[in-house]
């Protein structure tokens, strides 16, 4: 091969650089459209990520984060050998296990429930109502628990004392806690996480449907054997993502449903960061658990996309 001129090279850089003006330009309009999100991650998720250094450091805000010794891996050596570490552990896995196992299928059930309402009206009365929960703050949330479950003026108490029995702590009892959280986060997001599921049923071609049904299947046969196949890549990408989330188990829900009955059960690392960071000032140990967090999170990801893959089906990447 002969070597390319200097004019050679420099025309093949100039197309080059044309194609892509006009690729940007054909596309300017997608770009102003990413251009809002693309802004958020930089400004809230990318340029904080510098002070992800404190975790090194004794930090102090009065010396800052430069003028702070270096002290390498203490914190997390600290961290990991704390006597809070494995009660941590234990609530937080557990707590995600069980939203995992129990919540995780909860909204494509619903999804295929709602999608077989023959009426329109009522299909979209049904959504509008399970979707205003998803809209109330945690804090509201906790108040309706409260006044549905405390053992004095909780009506579900109320109804038991009525009915011949004693009142149940749901409340104070240890054994109960994680499935009052359960409870609680499934009728707040049960209904917002089927918008995803009810728009991947949308997109299946209604030609199926109207074969299967010349064939003679059922609604159930249909719904086995077409629906769940079609909206199976979708439900693989939200687990995926669902299990990079694995260490966060909703920090204001539990922090504000805990109590010094449950203390026990109740302290995760969201809140065991927070306590140390905000009411103690130990910021470099609470950055120090979210940096773990964020590993732990990546992991699982990269694991379970590999573990999808080779079962034959498309991962997130």
């Amino acid at each position: 091969m002969y070597p390319l001129r200097a004019g050679s090279e420099k025309r093949i850089l100039k197309n080059k650089w044309d194609k892509r003006k006009g690729l940007y330009y054909k596309y300017r309009y997608v770009y102003l459209l990413v251009m809002p999100g693309l802004i958020y991650f930089l400004i809230f998720k990318i340029a904080p990520m510098w002070g992800l250094i404190i975790a090194f450091k004794d930090y102090s805000p009065f010396a800052g984060i430069w003028g702070s010794p270096w002290v390498g891996f203490k914190y997390f050596v600290d961290f990991f050998s704390s006597a809070y570490f494995y009660m941590m552990f234990r609530n937080t896995l557990v707590i995600s296990l069980m939203n995992i196992i129990f919540y995780f299928p909860a909204p494509i059930i619903l999804a295929l429930l709602i999608n077989e309402i023959r009426s329109a009206k009522f299909k979209r009365l049904n959504q509008t109502i399970i979707y205003m929960p998803h809209f109330l703050s945690w804090v509201v949330i906790t108040g309706i628990t409260f006044f549905m479950l405390s053992s004095d003026i909780g009506l579900v108490n109320k109804f038991i004392v009525n009915a011949g029995g004693e009142p149940v702590a749901f409340l104070s009892n240890p054994k109960l806690f994680w499935w009052v959280l359960l409870v609680q986060n499934t009728w707040k997001e049960v209904g917002w996480g089927t918008i995803l599921f009810l728009a991947a049923i949308t997109q299946i071609d209604p030609s199926q449907y109207e074969a299967a049904t010349i064939d003679g299947a059922s609604r159930m046969q249909r719904l086995l054997r077409i629906t769940l196949p079609s909206i199976l890549p979708t439900i693989i990408v939200l687990f995926i993502l669902r299990l990079g989330q694995v260490m966060d188990v909703g920090f204001e829900q539990v922090l504000l449903m805990g109590n010094p009955f449950v203390r026990d059960v109740a302290e995760v690392f969201d809140t065991y960061s927070y306590n140390q960071g905000i009411n103690q000032g130990n910021f470099s140990i609470a950055v120090t658990v979210g940096i773990f967090k964020s590993l732990a999170g990546l992991i699982m990801v990269i694991i379970s996309n590999r573990i999808v893959k080779r079962m034959g089906h498309t991962g997130i990447y």
